[in-house]
């Protein structure tokens, strides 16, 4: 589920806690998390809805009345209408994560089950790097990957901790730079 930041904000804020979305099956559930660039949220429900919508559900959505609410939702596709209930519940734990130093060992043994066959963490993490700032494509040019590879490679390292996303492209963390100086 994409959330715009403008509502993440508001979400994180405490101005809203709704959401309405479109699909043939929910995306997320009650109880689960979603981790935003704001943070992490909470679901806490997960409802179908019909078109009848109270003002005061739009008002907890972001939208001045039911009327306004209605007409955005025209223009996002088919499906069952939803309404989700959400919380910000802190900031992203990845983020303290990138400047701790402890457990290095324990990520080494992580990065070695990651590498698995073919060894990639090391070269993933130099090349980010040696080349702050350089999108994704051409990075992933540099390696010999496809860029969702590459992405999906990066990911899995930002959740460790070791790399940051910028604008554009990525940036090593303290800790990455602590791996790879190991």
């Amino acid at each position: 589920m994409l959330i715009k930041i403008v509502d993440l904000e508001a979400i994180a804020d405490g101005r809203i806690d709704t959401q309405f979305r479109r699909w043939r099956r929910p995306t997320v559930k009650a109880g689960g998390t979603m981790l935003t660039a704001l943070g992490i949220l909470s679901i806490d429900a997960v409802e179908p809805v019909t078109e009848d919508i109270s003002d005061e559900d739009a008002h907890r959505a972001g939208f001045a009345d039911a009327k306004g609410l209605v007409a955005s939702l025209a223009t996002r596709g088919e499906g069952q209408l939803y309404r989700i209930r959400l919380h910000h519940m802190g900031a992203d734990p990845r983020i303290a994560l990138r400047t701790s130093l402890d457990d290095l060992a324990e990520v080494e043994v992580k990065l070695a089950r990651m590498d698995g066959d073919v060894p990639w963490t090391r070269a993933v993490l130099a090349s980010i790097a040696e080349n702050p700032g350089l999108s994704a494509q051409q990075l992933a040019d540099s390696l010999g990957l496809e860029r969702q590879a590459f992405k999906t490679r990066v990911r899995r390292l930002k959740a460790l901790g070791l790399t940051e996303s910028l604008e554009t492209g990525y940036r090593i963390s303290p800790r990455g730079t602590a791996i790879l100086g190991r």
